[in-house]
């Protein structure tokens, strides 16, 4: 009987704990930043140029544009919500093998990147580096590209505008699927102040949507990815499953690389 009791005891002191960090402490669990210096220099193979949008508020947003001789268009990558441009960049790069531009861009907190983060505030940057690739690209010849996070962030910008194409890698149907499959005893919808509906979203995306996924993921169950894609309305989708593909590696599956390929050639 005491061992009984001092069980319920302990589930009751780590339900209270992960009440506590879920209400107080939630951007610390979602957003995990890495900061680099104002001076620090980036170094990859491919030709590339580092530049820095400032917002309404006053954040200064830091990007890189990747570039190559004639390109097809622009990718607008929005990264996943760890490290900074720094990694990044290494994985954007990799895309201009298939003639395309890549710009991708630090959130607030991130690498060189100032400002306070919000949900809003994701949204809101999005939008203007949109805005920017608009200046310089035509807009039938961009494609938004989100990976993890930066998937609800991409699918949200596609609501508001007309890319040629939507691709999503490793999305989560919203981010209280994610955060209940990790605290499953709590009110999570309640607690959460960070939405990322990416499910509802969706519903008024316009361009072809793709979607690849892991069926080994574990941080975005391959079926919350999976929901995500069963509840896209448009018929112009399709969704790549990885078998045995995790949340980070993807790129090391040659059907990652065969989807890539034949959604960037098309």
């Amino acid at each position: 009987m005491r061992k009984f009791r001092l069980f319920g005891i302990s589930l009751i002191l780590i339900a209270l704990l992960s009440f506590i960090m879920i209400r107080f402490f939630q951007e610390k669990l979602i957003f995990l930043p890495t900061q680099l210096p104002l001076d620090f220099e980036y170094a990859f193979e491919s030709d590339f140029n580092e530049f820095f949008l400032e917002t309404k508020d006053g954040a200064r947003l830091n990007a890189l544009h990747f570039t190559v001789e004639q390109p097809k268009g622009l990718i607008l990558y929005f990264h996943g919500n760890a490290g900074d441009l720094s990694r990044w960049g290494m994985i954007t790069s990799d895309f201009t093998q298939f003639g395309y531009d890549v710009i991708v861009m630090d959130y607030r907190g991130y690498g060189k990147s100032s400002g306070k983060i919000s949900e809003q505030a994701l949204f809101s940057d999005a939008q203007l580096f949109y805005e920017y690739a608009l200046k310089r690209y035509a807009e039938e010849s961009i494609i938004v590209y989100g990976r993890s996070l930066g998937a609800s962030v991409a699918t949200h910008l596609t609501s508001q505008n007309n890319p040629k194409k939507l691709m999503l890698e490793t999305p989560f149907y919203n981010l209280a699927d994610v955060a209940k499959e990790r605290f499953p005893l709590l009110p999570i919808n309640q607690l959460l102040r960070y939405k990322l509906e990416s499910n509802e979203y969706i519903q008024n995306v316009g361009a072809p949507i793709r979607i690849f996924h892991g069926t080994a993921d574990r941080v975005v169950d391959y079926e919350s990815g999976k929901r995500l894609f069963e509840v896209i309305p448009s018929n112009n989708k399709k969704m790549y499953t990885i078998d045995d593909g995790g949340h980070n590696n993807l790129a090391s599956f040659d059907l990652y690389w065969e989807g890539i390929q034949l959604e960037l050639l098309n």
